[in-house]
């Protein structure tokens, strides 16, 4: 028997990289706001697979962590 590990039903708490979708839902920030927050190429809370962009979900909630405005 084969098992297949489907990433979509792991909680977003659990994730590693989060999509900008996933990410606007967990950070409760719009997607836009996302996007433009790591438009930065010296963020590195960001990875891109092709051209998907990922947050790297626990770099970014420490980044966040250090704002006080977006």
């Amino acid at each position: 028997m084969t098992t297949k590990s489907n990433n979509t039903n792991l909680p977003l708490c659990d994730k590693y990289l989060l999509t900008l979708k996933e990410a606007s839902l967990y950070f409760n920030i719009g997607i836009n706001k996302i996007r433009e927050i790591t438009d930065d190429t010296d963020n590195d809370c960001v990875v891109f697979i092709n051209s998907k962009r990922m947050i790297k979900r626990k770099k970014f909630e420490k980044w966040l962590d250090k704002q006080t405005y977006l």
